[in-house]
């Protein structure tokens, strides 16, 4: 018996899968993993991610979340507001309270909701001044879980994302081996049966930073990085800008096999409109 036959995934470029990308360029990410688990090979299951890199919690709450409501999809996840929390002078508890109506419609929706908190950023050059805020965020984060029966993603505390392979060099998205992680995680939070362990320790790593090339490392992602987000910002701009999300509507992940003709026939009609 599986316990969802409908997800929507609610969010942001967390969600749309950034930098977990196919060999076509898109962006696979732990929901769509996460999909493909609860899927568990069946044609009806059906999923939509509406995330979109860039947006920030009020869009989430104005564009998506009205989408979901009108689905009441079995299973909602929802992650939104780092956007929000790393600009600097950003009040923190008013974000925390947006998201909290967003978790409160949802639950009134009798939809099941999944949230998570914010990575621990201790090991990330530079991003580790953020620290202090994500904290506070998450402390939010779990108090209106409890109070409306919503299920965490505690990122914090997953240990495999200690490890800075399971960060992309952008700092802010996870590899593609750190999305696996989460979406065996969130799988294991909602009692799904998994085979893979999302514990299991990285492989030992012989490479050492040393002060020059770490320095030589900060100097290359804020030219690549941290100097376009602050134009971005200052422009009032987004990386979603002009994009639409991969998944808009509630369709089945797995298509249905075509039905074959009765008795192995060829439509011969079909096959020739002259013939209609």
């Amino acid at each position: 018996m599986y316990a969802f036959d409908s997800y929507v995934a609610l969010g942001d470029s967390f969600t749309e899968g950034l930098n977990d990308a196919r060999p076509d360029g898109t962006f696979r990410g732990w929901a769509d993993r996460l999909a493909e688990i609860l899927a568990g090979g069946r044609t009806g299951f059906r999923y939509a991610n509406l995330a979109l890199r860039g947006k920030m919690l009020a869009e989430v709450v104005e564009e998506q979340l009205p989408i979901a409501l009108d689905i009441r999809p079995d299973l909602v996840t929802l992650c939104a507001g780092g956007n929000d929390i790393i600009v600097p002078g950003a009040d923190v508890d008013a974000v925390a309270e947006r998201f909290e109506s967003a978790v409160a419609q949802l639950r009134a929706a009798g939809i099941n909701v999944v949230i998570f908190t914010g990575p621990d950023t201790k090991q990330v050059s530079v991003m580790n001044i953020l620290r202090g805020k994500v904290g506070i965020y998450n402390a939010h984060l779990w108090a209106i879980a409890d109070r409306y029966g919503a299920k965490v993603v505690d990122l914090w505390a997953m240990d495999a994302l200690h490890d800075l392979r399971a960060w992309s060099d952008d700092r802010l998205h996870f590899t593609a081996e750190g999305h696996r992680r989460i979406a065996l995680r969130t799988a294991d939070v909602l009692g799904i049966a998994i085979e893979a362990d999302w514990r299991e320790p990285w492989p030992a790593n012989d490479e050492h930073a040393t002060w020059i090339t770490s320095r030589r490392s900060d100097l290359e992602w804020t030219r690549a990085h941290l100097l376009p987000w602050i134009r971005r910002q200052l422009r009032g701009e987004s990386m979603g800008d002009g994009l639409a999300p991969k998944r808009p509507q509630l369709t089945p992940l797995i298509e249905a096999a075509p039905e074959p003709p009765l008795n192995g026939l060829v439509d011969v009609a079909a096959c020739n409109p002259d013939l209609r």
